[in-house]
């Protein structure tokens, strides 16, 4: 079956009427009539008798008729409350708390439609997105597959954050404050520290650093000039690649797209605060 051919065939028999039907869909009543034809074909079924008078539904018809109208209500319905549809975003805990909260601060500026936004780790993240769970995630990892692909967003420069001077070549000295076992910290030093404090918040972190609780490696564009704090560009730290996911689109879905349209031109202009 061709469904293309469904919406003259349920008007035609909702109308009883080819003219009618044809008003509607804005072509000719010979092409109303030439579409239904060939979904009797498709189908093989004889679907509208035809007479001068008036239009009746064979028996097979009617029970395509009404299977079919409760389809189109269905889709559309599904198609109509794109509007409406909840942006379901799937995202770090880092780059929530640092980077998309602004961004969501301008969305609602503009946009009324709601948000779930959903923190997890980046097998999750990618394993939600094939799903179709998320419509949007935006971590470390760079995906491209048939179903998905990755916009490069930004670089994320990695500083060690300090309230007073740090001799860079004892850290282990120093109180760490680290985000979790793989903290670029560990990997900046051969010998871990004494005394370690495990955070995953990037702004109790940052608060942490600026109270002199202990060092602490962190992306620069956490960092605002109001801090007053230390911070060290060292050539031993890895940079981080920010990406944004989404399934591999076409056309970008209403919903996504008024998100995308405020991230590119901010994020792309990102620098330290």
């Amino acid at each position: 079956m061709d469904y293309r051919y469904l919406k003259a065939f349920i008007l035609t028999a909702q109308h009883k009427s080819f003219s009618k039907a044809a008003e509607i869909l804005k072509i000719a009543q010979s092409a109303v009539s030439r579409q239904i034809k060939l979904l009797e074909q498709a189908v093989g079924e004889e679907l509208i008798i035809r007479s001068s008078k008036k239009v009746l539904l064979t028996n097979r018809g009617r029970e395509l008729y009404i299977a079919a109208k409760n389809f189109d209500k269905v889709t559309s319905n599904i198609f109509q409350k794109e509007d409406n549809h909840p942006l379901n975003i799937g995202i770090l805990h880092g780059l929530l708390e640092t980077w998309l909260n602004p961004i969501i601060v301008k969305f609602y500026e503009k946009h009324e439609r709601n948000i779930h936004i959903h923190i997890a780790d980046i097998p999750q993240l990618r394993r939600n997105m094939e799903e179709g769970i998320f419509d949007i995630v935006f971590s470390s990892e760079n995906i491209q597959s048939d179903l998905v692909t990755s916009l490069h967003l930004f670089t994320e420069n990695m500083v060690l954050i300090s309230k007073k001077e740090v001799d860079i070549e004892k850290i282990h000295n120093y109180r760490w404050i680290v985000y979790g076992d793989y903290d670029f910290l560990y990997k900046l030093s051969k010998t871990p520290s004494k005394s370690i404090i495990t955070v995953d918040s990037i702004t109790t972190i940052v608060n942490l650093v600026k109270n002199n609780v202990g060092i602490a490696i962190v992306p620069d564009h956490v960092i605002k000039k109001t801090d007053r704090l230390k911070f060290y560009d060292l050539p031993g730290l890895p940079k981080s690649e920010i990406y944004m996911t989404t399934l591999s689109y076409k056309v970008i879905p209403g919903p996504i797209k008024e998100i995308v349209d405020l991230i590119i031109p901010t994020t792309f202009g990102i620098s330290r605060k």
